[in-house]
């Protein structure tokens, strides 16, 4: 049963979940049938795979040392992309013994689909949402109407933080929200204050009220400070410049004083990643370190993706890109003359930049003018030194069809749009749990899915 726009728009008010963002609301969850969800219950433990068998290439580039068992092969160039424009720093830290092995304990793909299924385009560390979310499976029903259903959500989040510091019962967790991501902040208050009625010690607060008080760090609670025993980070690490104890929280975590997640780890957060995954001197290495189901999914479902790298090329040599006019390129700057039937591409800032989260950096080839485009191509190379572009093949959403409520009179009528799934999988002993799922539909005419105002955010259900 649909839940009436006088509801939906009621609880809305009264908890307001983002700062200054407004959407389309809809009375319905969005339907998945049985072949999605049983897709989406797998795909989290194949992001596991990738992000572990990513740090084990990056860790053996870094090094120096071969990436496959017995093959004298090597990858230097890997850590040299992942490291591009990074402060040293934060570099070393990424590097650091002490955090071998971590990750994050959340890990949100974006799935679009398509007529041929899933698109997973990219794989977010550092999410937003997760508070929207749980606070849409509440509103929505629960169990009975979402795939996740009720407070799972929550509690998932909760217990993968809690489970950092194992020796802690119940522990003081921290949500750190920066300036930049401060649009954030509502939803993140919400679920702190959704936990704490839990009993749980959760507080949301800015990255400038955590206080360094001699080997520990506090923050404050109802007017006395408490020390915190687990961060949860929400800020990007390009943002690390306007949190004022960055460089005492990095030694903190590599001393083992407090946990932070997601580690400070910036080659976890880059979009070049994916394109590794397609990249053809490491075919043998994914091979050798993603199970055979992982890398099949992967594979087919990851959209193909290039590093747009401006190094030169020896005469004769060709990029490993996409052919324009059916011809090998053999400098980036010649994708700037590709037809829009051959821009069937999306460019991407990969990460480390203001503009490498939202829809922010983006470019689809085949919805820009011929002089938008070039320009595209043409910032790409000229940023290179500092932070790399990739380019991606666009993988059209399908288009579907859901009830959504008019604005102002509350009419329902059917929509046509298309739609992103966005999985939350939170990650507990290195297993990753569906719990929770956030479908952003978008108008039809609308080619890049994002929260955008025109768009209906709803949860999911089974059919």
């Amino acid at each position: 049963m649909a839940l009436a726009y006088k509801d939906i728009s009621r609880a809305l008010e009264q908890t307001p979940l983002f700062e200054h963002k407004t959407w389309r609301i809809s009375g319905e969850a969005w339907p998945l049938d049985e072949v999605q969800i049983d897709v989406l219950s797998r795909v989290g433990g194949y992001c596991i795979e990738f992000m572990q068998a990513l740090e084990r290439l990056y860790t053996r580039s870094w090094q120096g040392k071969k990436i496959l068992r017995n093959r004298e092969q090597y990858a230097p160039w890997v850590a040299s992309y992942l490291d591009r424009g990074k402060p040293d720093a934060l570099v070393r830290h990424a590097r650091s013994e002490a955090l071998r092995g971590t990750g994050p304990i959340v890990i949100r793909p974006d799935l679009l689909i398509t007529d041929s299924g899933f698109a997973l385009t990219e794989m977010d560390s550092v999410p937003g949402g997760i508070g929207l979310t749980a606070f849409l499976n509440r509103l929505y029903g629960g169990a009975s109407a979402n795939v996740c259903g009720g407070d799972g959500m929550m509690d998932a989040f909760y217990e993968a933080l809690a489970a950092l510091r194992p020796s802690i019962q119940n522990p003081l967790i921290a949500i750190l929200v920066s300036d930049e991501s401060e649009t954030y902040r509502p939803e993140m208050d919400y679920l702190a204050a959704a936990l704490r009625e839990k009993g749980r010690r959760v507080y949301a607060t800015h990255t400038a009220d955590l206080m360094p008080l001699g080997d520990s760090f506090c923050i404050d609670v109802d007017g006395s400070p408490e020390e915190v025993d687990v961060v949860y980070r929400f800020w990007e690490l390009y943002d690390q410049v306007n949190v004022p104890v960055m460089d005492a929280l990095m030694q903190a975590a590599e001393e083992g004083r407090i946990v932070v997640s997601s580690p400070m780890k910036p080659f976890q957060e880059e979009k070049l990643n994916l394109a590794l995954l397609h990249h053809h001197l490491l075919a043998d290495y994914w091979k050798e370190n993603l199970s055979r189901d992982a890398l099949r999914w992967l594979q087919a479902h990851v959209p193909h993706s290039w590093i747009m790298d401006p190094a030169p090329l020896p005469p004769g040599a060709v990029l490993d890109a996409p052919k324009i006019a059916g011809r090998a390129m053999h400098d980036w700057r010649q994708l700037a003359d590709a037809s829009q039937k051959e821009r069937e591409l999306i460019i991407k800032i990969s990460g480390f930049d203001e503009n490498a989260w939202g829809a922010r950096g983006v470019l689809l080839g085949s919805d820009a003018s011929r002089e938008e485009w070039q320009k595209g191509v043409e910032e790409a190379m000229e940023l290179s030194g500092r932070v790399l572009h990739i380019v991606q093949d666009y993988r059209k959403p399908k288009r579907l069809e859901h009830p959504v409520y008019r604005d102002v009179t509350g009419e329902a009528y059917a929509m046509q749009g298309r739609v992103r799934l966005c999985p939350y999988y939170f990650v507990k002993d290195g297993k990753a749990t569906l719990s929770g799922i956030l479908s952003t539909f978008c108008p039809a005419d609308k080619k890049i899915i994002h929260g955008m105002r025109d768009a209906a955010l709803v949860p999911c259900r089974a059919l």
